[in-house]
C-alpha cells in the first residue's frame, strides 16, 4: 500500500471514531435519588423515603417524561381494591427555564392489602420546553387519591434532580435579532413621496404661487415693452 492510501485510510479511520465517539456521547445525565415524602394522611401524617428514577424520551416538540417510585410511600388502614387509587405528582425543571410538569400514572393493577406501603406505578407527562439549554428536573409534590381520600406528600429532604438533560425548544426558539437602525432606508417604499392631504394642499398652494408670478412678470414685460414703443415713437 502507498504512502498516500495508508494515509487515506488512516484519516477515514480517524474520522469513523470520532464519529461513533459523538454518537455514543449521552445526552442526559440521570441519577436515582433517595426523596423522603412526609405525607399527610387522614389518619395523621407519615414518612418514607423512595428512590425516584425519571427518564426522558424524545417525542415530536417535547419529552416523555417518566417518575419511578422503586419504595411505596404511604399505606392505607384499610385493603384498597383493585384500581382504588390513583396517583399523580409534578416534576420541578429547572436551569434554562422554570416549569412544573404534571405527570400522573395508571391506578393500582392489584389490591393493597391494609397496613401495607402503597407501590406507586409509574408516573408520565409530557414536558415541551420553550427555551432550548440545559434543564434538571426534581420530584415535586406527590398526590394519592383512593376511596374518596386525598393524600399529599411533599419532598422534605430538598432532593437533588434525578434528571438533567439538554433540551431543545420547537423551532429553536431563538428570538430574531431586531432590525438594524435605518434598515430599509433607499427603498421604493421609503422614498416615494407621500401625497396626502395636507401634501396636496401644500403643491397646490406651491403652483398656485407660480401662475401668479408668472402673471406678474407677463403685465412687468408687457409694461417695458409699451414704455420702449412710446421713446421710439418720440
Amino acid at each position: 500500500m502507498s504512502d498516500r492510501k495508508r494515509s487515506t485510510a488512516l484519516a477515514l479511520a480517524s474520522a469513523a471514531a470520532a464519529s461513533a465517539v459523538l454518537l455514543a456521547a449521552p445526552a442526559a445525565h440521570a441519577d436515582v435519588i433517595d426523596v423522603e415524602y412526609n405525607c399527610r394522611t387522614p389518619i395523621g401524617d407519615k414518612s418514607a423515603v423512595s428512590p425516584i428514577d425519571i427518564k426522558a424520551v424524545k417525542e415530536g416538540d417535547g419529552y416523555k417524561l417518566t417518575m419511578s417510585f422503586q419504595k411505596g410511600v404511604s399505606s392505607s388502614p384499610i385493603e384498597l381494591g383493585k384500581g382504588a387509587m390513583s396517583p399523580s405528582a409534578v416534576i420541578l425543571a429547572d436551569g434554562a427555564e422554570k416549569a412544573q410538569v404534571p405527570v400522573s400514572g395508571a391506578p393500582n393493577p392489584e389490591a393493597v392489602p391494609a397496613n401495607t406501603p402503597i407501590r406507586i406505578t409509574d408516573l408520565s407527562g409530557t414536558y415541551t420546553p420553550k427555551k432550548s439549554g440545559k434543564v434538571t428536573f426534581t420530584a415535586g409534590v406527590l398526590t394519592i387519591k383512593a376511596m374518596g381520600t386525598t393524600t399529599t406528600c411533599t419532598p422534605g429532604n430538598s432532593p437533588k434532580p434525578s434528571l438533567e438533560l439538554e433540551v431543545t425548544a420547537a423551532g429553536g426558539a431563538k428570538e430574531q435579532p431586531a432590525p438594524p437602525p435605518g434598515a430599509g432606508q433607499g427603498s421604493t417604499a421609503d422614498t416615494l413621496p407621500q401625497t396626502g392631504p395636507a401634501e396636496s394642499a401644500i403643491a397646490l398652494g406651491t403652483l398656485g404661487a407660480t401662475v401668479v408670478l408668472s402673471g406678474a412678470a407677463g403685465v412687468l414685460w408687457l409694461t417695458r415693452r409699451g414704455r420702449q414703443a412710446r421713446r421710439t415713437r418720440s
